[in-house]
């Protein structure tokens, strides 16, 4: 990947998960020497200017003199780097680093192209910064995370690497690189920004359209399982409330029911309609759908910014302090796609209840045949209950709160890492919880002589290829954990879609098409 102006979301996975290089662009190379050209004349003349040549935070009156400056950056990395908690995730490092830099590559920051190209140096070599999850407000910017990943490029801290923890100094020796001394500006503008945030928020709506995905084929696969009707999928029903999101959820459902013969079998039943948690799904989790679309317009903005403090504008020579680094427009998105993913998890719970309970579903209880010797999947529900319950504590919006820093200075904060994280707490939680939907379903389904939906039906034979039929009780988590691991890694999606990785992970035209990075429009 060239580094320039734009970066996608499947450019950010490209890198961040799969490790495709990445490198400056010779037009950003030339933008960040611009910027710097700003920054030296300000070092060699008279003028005071945040973060060039004075103290930070409250201490932004004290002038600091020339043969300082190195010293001021060095200070600033070395007394921030004070976070706590446990390592972030190596992935979550990797974005952080990759948006750092493209962020400086837009040239308004004033740091040298040493500073990016280290970076990237390290990115590509797969050295990462030991960074503790704790620390962040949310402004100004990511400031404690962000100093322990420029901690690693001066020589300082640890970094992991081959998953082993080292010294970054003796890692930097054994590839040849040389640690760097902070110029004036640099260490400021290393640590300005939102960068954990949107590390964070990125990687969640990577995986949260996979799962809205796999939540559609699950709610598909228990609609079959108990005899759903599948009208109310229809265009017509949904297109007199036509919401992008319940739109494209209706289309994504009607291809996995494709071709059904189940839905014909009962279409004299007599039954006058379903629970909500079958007929509602499109405008349920075509909600979702929605918050996803606005959390992609809000990253596709933030992947395109300058997010550190003072802003450097090369053509007239301005240095402006503005508020970039604040990262609201990131916890209001993090924020709501917590509560967006949490309704995933708390419908599919009800859609199990709905395959467990004999007096909703007409299937031997708990889907065993040997009730009372057997328990069957009984438990199954409990455990789906108790990860709702902890989402529901989880999507409380840490937003709304705030907590004055920096002797009042900082006196408004966003408290966005916190939403990010918990947003990541609650995808893992919805990810297990559709999963045991999708166990529950293909148990029930083993039950039907007739064929589901094609889709539903390419389902249930990928999940039975892995996971055995229920016949007796046997110890059951193993075979949980199977299914989550095919709800990840999007196999089972891509059998219901009739197609590759990229067709589960909503890439294309086809039904069921996921938000796209920025989108906001619908194709019907």
């Amino acid at each position: 990947m060239i580094l320039d102006r734009a970066l996608t979301l499947d450019g950010f996975i490209a890198v961040v998960r799969h490790h495709e290089p990445a490198e400056l662009a010779p037009a950003a190379r030339e933008r960040i020497l611009r910027a710097r050209a700003v920054v030296e004349a300000i070092v060699d003349g008279d003028r005071a200017v945040y973060g060039v040549n004075t103290g930070f935070g409250k201490f932004e009156s004290v002038r600091i003199g020339r043969g300082q400056l190195e010293q001021l950056q060095h200070n600033l990395i070395v007394s921030h780097a004070i976070g706590l908690g446990e390592a972030l995730s190596a992935e979550v490092v990797r974005g952080m680093m990759l948006l750092r830099a493209q962020s400086l590559a837009l040239g308004h920051s004033g740091v040298r192209p040493e500073v990016v190209e280290l970076l990237l140096a390290l990115l590509n070599a797969r050295v990462h910064p030991v960074i503790p999850a704790q620390g962040s407000v949310g402004a100004s910017g990511d400031l404690a995370p962000l100093a322990h990943l420029a901690l690693a490029l001066i020589g300082l801290g640890e970094v992991e690497v081959g998953g082993a923890v080292r010294p970054s100094a003796e890692v930097f020796a054994e590839l040849g690189l040389t640690p760097l001394t902070l110029q004036a500006k640099e260490g400021l503008a290393l640590i300005n920004g939102t960068q954990l945030m949107g590390s964070l928020l990125a990687l969640a709506l990577h995986d949260a359209r996979m799962l809205l995905g796999t939540a559609n084929l699950a709610a598909a696969m228990t609609v079959e399982a108990r005899y759903g009707s599948h009208r109310p999928f229809a265009a017509d029903v949904v297109g007199l409330r036509p919401h992008p999101g319940a739109l494209e959820v209706a289309a994504e459902l009607r291809h996995f029911l494709r071709d059904s013969q189940i839905a014909p079998s009962h279409a004299e039943c007599g039954k006058v309609q379903d629970a909500y948690s079958l007929r509602a799904v499109p405008q349920i989790h075509g909600a979702t759908w929605d918050a996803l679309a606005q959390a992609g317009r809000v990253l596709a903005t933030e992947f395109a910014a300058v997010t550190d403090n003072p802003l450097i504008f090369p053509e007239t020579g301005e240095v402006v302090s503005g508020g970039n680094f604040h990262g609201q427009p990131l916890a209001l998105s993090a924020d709501a796609l917590k509560v967006a993913v949490a309704e995933l998890a708390n419908v599919s719970e009800r859609r199990i209840e709905q395959l467990l309970n004999p007096a909703l579903s007409g299937l031997p209880a708990f889907l065993t045949p040997e009730g009372g010797l057997s328990s069957g999947l009984m438990i199954a529900q409990y455990t789906a209950a108790a990860l709702v319950s902890e989402n529901k504590v989880l999507a409380h919006p840490a937003s709304v709160d705030s907590i004055p820093t920096s002797a009042g200075q900082e006196d408004h904060v966003s408290m966005g890492a916190h939403g990010a994280r918990q947003l990541r707490q609650i995808l893992d939680n919805a990810q297990a919880v559709v999963a045991t939907e999708l166990l529950c379903a293909a148990q029930a389904l083993d039950f039907q002589t007739l064929r589901a939906g094609q889709g539903v039906q390419a389902a249930y034979e990928h999940l039975r290829a892995n996971v055995a039929h229920l016949e007796t009780d046997r110890y059951y988590r193993p075979d949980l954990l199977r299914v989550l691991e095919l709800v990840r890694g999007g196999g089972l999606l891509a059998a219901a879609r009739g197609g590759d990785a990229a067709a589960a992970s909503g890439e294309g035209n086809g039904p069921g098409r996921v938000p796209q990075f920025g989108d906001s429009t619908s194709r019907h």
